[in-house]
C-alpha cells in the first residue's frame, strides 16, 4: 500500500509555524502518516508515542532532543493530568520548535481541565477519504470514487489495498481491536460484550432515528448506561450523531438522534443505506473542515416531524439552515418531504442526490443532481 497525501498535510504544515496544533480523527484514519510526512517538512523531528514504553519514559521525563524543529506526540491524552502537563510543555518549549499532539479520541474538552489550554492551540479533525480528497489524489471520476468508497469505506488502508479481501482482513482486525483495546480504556472490562452487541445492533440501525430505550430493554441495561456507551463510541470516533434542525420550526419535530460510522465499512445494511452513511460522512467532513480550518460554525442535522416527514441531511451556517439534501440510489422523482421543506425554508438550497442519475434536473424548488459529482465538490 502506497501511503497518500492527505487533505490537511498543507493546512497543518502552515498552522505549526504559528501554534501547537492538535490532531484527532479515528484510529488507523492516517494521523501517524500525516505526522511522519510533516516530519519530513521540519527536519529535524522527533516523534513520540505514549503507548510504546520506551517513548514514555522520555515524554514524563521532557528529555526529548530541545534542537528538534517539531516534537509530534501521539496519544499522550491517555496521560493523568495531561492537559496541564501539555500547557508547561507549550509555555517552555524551545524558540523555534514546533508541536504537533495526536490521539484517537476526541480532546477538545479543554475547559473541563483547571488549567485552560486557551490561545495556545488550533485544532484538527483528520476525516476519512472522501470523493473530492481521492479524485484530488488518486485521479478518476467522482462516481467511480464513489463506488469505491461505498465498497471499501474511506479508510487509507482498505481503500488503497489492490485486493478486496486484504480490505475485509483489515476491518476484521480493525472492530476487534476497537472494541478490545481502545474501548476498555474509556469503560470497565465486564462492560466490553454488552458494548459490542451495542455496537453490532447499531451496525444495523444506521440512517433510523436512535432509541436508546428500545436498545436498552434488548439488551437488559438502563438506557442511562447506554447513553454513556453511545458517548464512548463518539468520543473514539467510531459513530457519529447527527441531530434534528430544531430552530424556527414547529414543536412537531422529534428530538431523537440518528447515527452513523465513521468507517462505511461497518454498515450492515442495502446499498441505499450505505449511500446514507457515506454522504452523512462526507457532510461531517465538510462541516468539520469548514469549522477547523476556515472558522465557519457550519453545523450537520436531519429534519424530521411527528408524522412522518423527514429529510435526510440539512447544513447549518451561523444558525441558518444553508441546505437541504436526501439521498437516492435511483428515484429522480421529486422527494415529497424535501419539496414541502424548501418551501418552508426558501434561503437554503434543497438537493436530491441521486447516485445513479442519466441527467441532471431542475423541478422548482429541488435540484436533482449527481451524487458523485456533487459530493466531489464539497470543501473537503
Amino acid at each position: 500500500m502506497v501511503d497518500m497525501k492527505r487533505y490537511l498535510d498543507d493546512l497543518v504544515a502552515t498552522d505549526l509555524e504559528r501554534k501547537m496544533v492538535l490532531l484527532t480523527g479515528p484510529r488507523q484514519v492516517g494521523k501517524t502518516t500525516l505526522c511522519r510526512q510533516l516530519m519530513q517538512r521540519f527536519p529535524p523531528a522527533q516523534y513520540l508515542n505514549w503507548d510504546v514504553a520506551a517513548d514514555r519514559a522520555i515524554l514524563q521525563r521532557q528529555s526529548w532532543s530541545p534542537r528538534g524543529r517539531l516534537l509530534a506526540m501521539d496519544e499522550i491524552h491517555k496521560m493523568p493530568d495531561w492537559k496541564n502537563w501539555l500547557k508547561g510543555v507549550v509555555d517552555s518549549r524551545e524558540p523555534g520548535q514546533a508541536l504537533l499532539v495526536t490521539g484517537s479520541a476526541r480532546m477538545e474538552t479543554w475547559r473541563q481541565s483547571g488549567d485552560s489550554l486557551a490561545g495556545r492551540y488550533l485544532s484538527f479533525r483528520l476525516h476519512p477519504i472522501s470523493v473530492r480528497e481521492w479524485c484530488e489524489q488518486q485521479g478518476g471520476t467522482p462516481s467511480a470514487a464513489l463506488e469505491r468508497l461505498m465498497q471499501r469505506g474511506g479508510f487509507p488502508e482498505p481503500c488503497l489495498a489492490e485486493n478486496p479481501v486484504d480490505a475485509d482482513r483489515w476491518r476484521q482486525q480493525y472492530f476487534t481491536d476497537l472494541i478490545r483495546e481502545d474501548v476498555v480504556e474509556f469503560s470497565r472490562l465486564h462492560e466490553i460484550n454488552t458494548m459490542r452487541l451495542f455496537v453490532e445492533l447499531l451496525r444495523e440501525r444506521v440512517g433510523s432515528p436512535l432509541s436508546l430505550a428500545s436498545i436498552a430493554r434488548d439488551l437488559a441495561v438502563s438506557p442511562t448506561t447506554l447513553k454513556r456507551y453511545l458517548d464512548i463510541l463518539q468520543a473514539l470516533y467510531i459513530v457519529f450523531t447527527v441531530h434534528p434542525w430544531h430552530r424556527n420550526i414547529a414543536r412537531a419535530i422529534l428530538q431523537t438522534p440518528k447515527v452513523y460510522f465513521f468507517d462505511i465499512g461497518l454498515v450492515r445494511g442495502d446499498d441505499g443505506i450505505r449511500l446514507e452513511n457515506a454522504v452523512a460522512a462526507m457532510l461531517l467532513k465538510h462541516v468539520h473542515f469548514l469549522h477547523d480550518a476556515q472558522g465557519k460554525a457550519t453545523g450537520l442535522h436531519y429534519i424530521r416531524t411527528k408524522d412522518g416527514a423527514e429529510v435526510d441531511f440539512a447544513l447549518s451556517e451561523e444558525e441558518r439552515l444553508t441546505h437541504l439534501i436526501e439521498c437516492k440510489l435511483a428515484d429522480t422523482k421529486v422527494h415529497r418531504a424535501l419539496a414541502g421543506f424548501a418551501d418552508k425554508f426558501p434561503q437554503a438550497e434543497a438537493i436530491q442526490l441521486v447516485r445513479d442519475l442519466r441527467q441532471e434536473e431542475y423541478r422548482a424548488p429541488v435540484r436533482i443532481a449527481d451524487a458523485a459529482g456533487w459530493l466531489g465538490e464539497l470543501a473537503a
